[in-house]
């Protein structure tokens, strides 16, 4: 599978032994699992990393969107299991409470980020990582990699959003199938079935990803940010409630040099540019 993080990645600021890169260049985060040797299965200190690094890209007011992806030929095989199966999970330092605290885990943090997110699956995921894909707001694939949803095989649910987050993108029934049965599928099918926006060749989908940034990053991050909060909201909304909440942020925006910029550059034919302001 081919490595996307030369492309998303080219002057990553973290050393060869991190086992999670990040990146910044034109208004774009990559965010880059690098564990190949272990197709970047997540440790307990990785999903620590990420979560942190996912919020240091959202704080950013430099960063329009972020991207997330992997090195070697998967994006990521799941968690680390090879302590779970000598009796320890992998994950020590977690509370022993019956109140379990998820909110800075990177599944929670992955949903709430007001940045947008793009998944560059360059090979395949399974498991945690399949969730983790799932998370992301736009998926582009190498046309090798596949999403395994293998977790009643191994006696255990997606532990990470999957069960909320597949019905609402493919419908119950095709979700359901998809779970019950543990089903691998290519990326022909997830693009096929809405999981996925597209399917490119193995060495185009860090290009790929990149180029759907930078379009996100060209426009008024304001109203990207915004408009990924409304579609959030509307998963649980009725209609009216939805409208309501529409306007009340489209009276701000509107005062924002941002809008006006947008307004005097289609007015003058030309390519706004756009400060955040």
């Amino acid at each position: 599978m081919a490595d996307s993080a030369a492309v998303l990645a080219p002057q990553a600021d973290s050393s060869a032994d991190d086992e999670v890169l990040y990146d910044v260049s034109e208004h774009v985060a990559t965010i880059t699992l690098n564990r190949p040797e272990r197709m970047n299965t997540i440790s307990g200190p990785m999903l620590r990393q990420l979560a942190q690094l996912l919020l240091k890209a959202d704080r950013d007011p430099d960063v329009r969107c972020i991207i997330l992806t992997g090195t070697g030929r998967a994006f990521c095989a799941g968690l680390d299991l090879s302590r779970a199966t000598q009796g320890s999970t992998g994950l020590e330092g977690a509370s022993t409470s019956t109140d379990i605290d998820l909110r800075s885990t990177p599944p929670t943090v992955l949903f709430n980020l007001g940045t947008p997110t793009i998944c560059a699956l360059n090979g395949s995921a399974a498991g945690y990582g399949m969730d983790t894909a799932l998370g992301c707001d736009i998926r582009i694939m190498a046309q090798g990699a596949k999403l395994a949803a293998a977790f009643t095989k191994r006696g255990i649910v997606p532990e990470s959003g999957g069960t909320w987050l597949l019905p609402r993108l493919i419908g119950w029934s095709r979700a359901a199938e998809i779970i019950f049965t543990g089903r691998t599928l290519t990326a022909a099918e997830c693009v096929e079935m809405g999981l996925a926006s597209r399917a490119v060749p193995d060495a185009e989908v860090g290009a790929a990803a990149r180029a759907v940034a930078l379009e996100i990053a060209a426009n008024a991050p304001l109203a990207v940010q915004a408009s990924k909060r409304l579609m959030r909201m509307g998963l649980s909304e009725g209609f009216d409630e939805h409208v309501h909440h529409v306007f009340l942020q489209l009276l701000p925006l509107l005062r924002t040099e941002d809008a006006l910029e947008g307004m005097k550059a289609f007015m003058e034919k030309r390519p706004p540019k756009f400060s955040g302001r």
